[in-house]
């Protein structure tokens, strides 16, 4: 068995809700294994443009199809999030239909122009932290010494988070 991939969804512009439900149900068409899904977070924008709107997040773990690379996946994300409206940015953070962030896969790390893998900053942030430790709490992420539970007990509550 493949070990674990976290994908972080996130949306705030046309229905969010509705579109983070969907692309859940897209991604359950990576996987051979049922998803392991935390709730849906309405959460306030952060390092975003100014005015804009709150964001509706969540996050998933998957097992990958045997052969699947970080690569592949990331690709089959970025498909998934064109299919939903998603334009080349032209503003860091803008708001958009969909944002599918791959977190983590498995142990696996990368450090390529187009992909990091743990997530840079998945470690910093709440809008990640929180719904991922609903699914996977003591998980260490690649490069941490702390667990996701722990990391989210060290941050500031400068995130403001509702359960949808």
């Amino acid at each position: 068995m493949h070990d674990l991939v976290i994908v972080a969804l996130g949306s705030n512009l046309g229905e969010p809700r509705s579109q983070v439900r969907c692309a859940i149900e897209r991604l359950r068409g990576l996987s051979d294994y049922p998803l392991i899904e935390s709730d849906l977070w309405q959460t306030t924008p952060v390092d975003c443009p100014p005015g804009s709107p709150r964001f509706v997040n969540a996050v998933v773990g998957l097992r990958p199809r045997l052969g699947q690379t970080p690569e592949s996946l990331l690709a089959k994300l970025q498909e998934i999030e064109r299919e939903f409206g998603r334009e080349p940015k032209r503003v860091i953070n803008e708001a958009r239909p969909l944002d599918l962030d791959l977190i983590a896969f498995g142990k696996e790390t990368r450090g390529l122009q187009n992909l990091v893998l743990p997530h840079p900053r998945a470690h910093v942030r709440r809008f990640v932290l929180q719904p991922l430790s609903e699914i996977a709490p003591r998980l260490v992420l690649p490069g941490q010494i702390h667990t996701v539970e722990e990391l989210l007990q060290s941050l500031s509550q400068d995130t403001v988070m509702r359960r949808l």
